[in-house]
């Protein structure tokens, strides 16, 4: 869990055989420590610090939370958190964030995940939840369970010592202050309040989340500093934060520490060119660690040679539609579309079939339809286009989508598509 784009989606496997053990049920308070411990030891058994404990237990949503038993001994475990994600229009769309999914390793090959993975969708269509959203451990497993992969992101090892950044003009009547963090959590929250409409796959922060981001075990720091924070302001308004740690090293030739960026969120162009500036100039300090950006962060494009950033892209949010016609009705296209989708879910039936889709930047309807289906695709297809971050057209390129209509696919990819690219960075 945490925020690095990783999640507790995991764990051992199935491949089919005999079946789970027993049918997954719903959690009991008096059963988490049990519960936990299969998932940690599912991912390698290396206790989590004791504060992060005491805040996932305390997050636990136990209605909401799955787990499948052999006898006393607890072999399965899943959990969904009630979620509103923006969609591109900047609706916010009930979601489930499927997370805390791990099999004991005794227990492959008999269904067990699948046994988890098939309730956990049933609940979610009956909580009228059209979207289920998770991060995989592992890519390769829940592709067959209908998620596909709707947005990456950047990381990179910046070297600060041999890059300059440009900046917009405007800079420099940001100022920065420090703060600690725990004393401006709020201001920092305002912030990222702020910024939730406006980028698909951002998550509106439900109570207690905010905490996720303090957490600062030192067994976490890898040699660096405790949890470090400025706080940005223009005009007497606070516009963005920065949360980051520095790393002291020092060689030869003198000092060589890095800056680990945990998080950086600016309400405007100005504001976030002032915070990426300062952790390209902290003192002592010659490159900058970033994890899980946005693909489309303007720091790409200000630096004086990208290739000493070494960026790197990763798959980061995985998305299934849980029900077609009300997920594609709740978000907006950028261009008219008018396309009937013949789509395919064997993992939930309810959703194979026929769906005319109408939409604009206005709204949108989908329905059942009977009329000749112009795109053939899988539901995996629908969900990594849903947030506007894959191409249509570039699924359909890839043999993953099926043009029956000339031209249909081109049209829907334009429609489909978001001038801001998606990104989650919230952790779950």
């Amino acid at each position: 869990m945490g925020n690095d784009g990783i999640g507790r989606t995991g764990g051992s496997g199935d491949l089919g055989g005999s079946g789970p053990v027993s049918g997954p049920r719903t959690l009991r308070p008096d059963e988490w420590d049990t519960w936990y411990g299969t998932l940690i030891r599912a991912f390698g058994g290396v206790p989590e610090p004791a504060e992060e404990l005491a805040l996932y237990r305390e997050l636990t949503q136990y209605d909401r939370s799955l787990g499948v038993w052999d006898g006393d001994e607890c072999v399965g475990t899943a959990g969904a958190f009630a979620f509103r994600m923006t969609v591109p229009g900047g609706a916010r769309v009930s979601a489930a964030g499927i997370t805390m999914v791990g099999v004991a390793a005794t227990h492959r090959r008999r269904g067990v995940l699948t046994s988890l993975m098939r309730r956990q969708l049933d609940d979610v269509r009956s909580w009228g939840e059209p979207l289920a959203v998770l991060t995989a451990s592992e890519p390769a497993i829940y592709g067959r369970f209908g998620y596909g992969a709707a947005t990456f992101q950047v990381n990179a090892e910046i070297e600060t010592d041999r890059v300059r950044l440009s900046v917009p003009e405007g800079t420099d009547g940001v100022r920065l202050r420090y703060a600690a963090p725990a004393d401006v959590l709020d201001l920092c929250e305002a912030v990222y309040a702020r910024l939730v409409p406006g980028r698909p796959g951002m998550l509106a922060r439900r109570p207690g989340w905010e905490r996720l981001g303090l957490l600062d075990p030192e067994s976490g720091r890898d040699g660096a500093s405790p949890l470090q924070c400025v706080v940005a302001r223009r005009d007497g308004e606070v516009t963005g934060y920065a949360r980051f740690r520095v790393r002291p090293d020092w060689g030869p030739t003198g000092h060589n520490g890095t800056v680990v960026l945990e998080d950086l969120a600016g309400l405007d162009p100005v504001t976030r060119a002032a915070l990426w500036r300062f952790l390209f100039d902290v003192d002592l300090t010659t490159r900058l660690t970033v994890r899980g950006r946005p693909v489309d962060e303007a720091w790409q494009y200000q630096v004086s040679d990208i290739r000493r950033c070494r960026p790197q892209l990763r798959d980061a949010l995985y998305v299934r539609l849980v029900d077609v016609g009300a997920a594609l009705s709740a978000r907006t296209y950028q261009a008219p579309v008018d396309v009937v989708f013949e789509v395919e879910d064997a993992f939930c039936p309810w959703n194979e079939g026929r769906w005319r889709l109408s939409g604009d930047a206005k709204g949108a309807s989908c329905e059942r339809t009977s009329d000749a289906a112009d795109v053939a695709l899988s539901v995996r297809e629908l969900g990594a286009a849903y947030l506007g971050g894959v191409s249509l057209a570039s699924l359909g390129a890839a043999g993953r989508a099926r043009e029956l209509r000339s031209g249909a696919l081109a049209e829907a990819s334009v429609g489909f598509g978001s001038d801001v690219a998606p990104w989650l960075p919230h952790g779950f």
